[in-house]
Order: C-alpha cells, then sequence, then structure tokens
C-alpha cells in the first residue's frame, strides 16, 4: 500500500505511475517465488503500542509505524529505504539503496 501511495503520489513525482502501472509492478514482484506478503500477527496492536509508546505517532509516521512492527513480527530485521524516519525504531537496520 505505502508503494501505491508513493509511486502514484504528484506530490513526490512529476510524472507519477497510474493505479493501474502501479498495481502491475505489485503483481509482477508478488508472482516471484521469492516474494510473500506479510500481515499482522496476533498480539500486533500490544506491540504496536510498545514499540511506539516512546515517541508521538501521528501523520506519516503512522504507515511506518506499522511496517515497523509488522517486520518486527516476523523478525525481518534490515529494511532498504531512503526513508530516514524509520531510524526511529531501534530494532531496525536501515540501508539506504540510494547512496
Amino acid at each position: 500500500m505505502a508503494y501505491l501511495r508513493i509511486s502514484t503520489h504528484p506530490g513526490i513525482f512529476a510524472n507519477p505511475l497510474s493505479p493501474d502501472e502501479a498495481l502491475g509492478n505489485i503483481e509482477k514482484l508478488l508472482s516471484s517465488p521469492r516474494a510473500r506478503v506479510i500481515t499482522e500477527q496476533e498480539g500486533f496492536l500490544a506491540i504496536y503500542k510498545k514499540v511506539t509508546a516512546s515517541f508521538t505517532i501521528r501523520g506519516n509516521l503512522v504507515p511506518d509505524a506499522h511496517l515497523a512492527v509488522l517486520l518486527l513480527q516476523h523478525d525481518v530485521r534490515t529494511l532498504y529505504t531512503a526513508d530516514m524516519d524509520f531510524r526511529k525504531f531501534e530494532f531496525l537496520q536501515i540501508k539506504n539503496p540510494l547512496k
């Protein structure tokens, strides 16, 4: 969903993708045998509350916190992103793929 939001956003890209183009990209990615969709597991909200207790979560940080907790629940500790807001989540190692 974050990819759809960002890749189709005219405030971010001069020529954003159409929703159909963006969804097509997601379909291609998910057809890969190495790709999998992760979802909230039992206890998600309790973990979310614990992870976000030390700072205010609002606005654009809400989907970031959601993704961070999903990653935590699925034992993913490295996130490749240029979004440095993810550094707030100490359990994640952030690697900027653009550097």
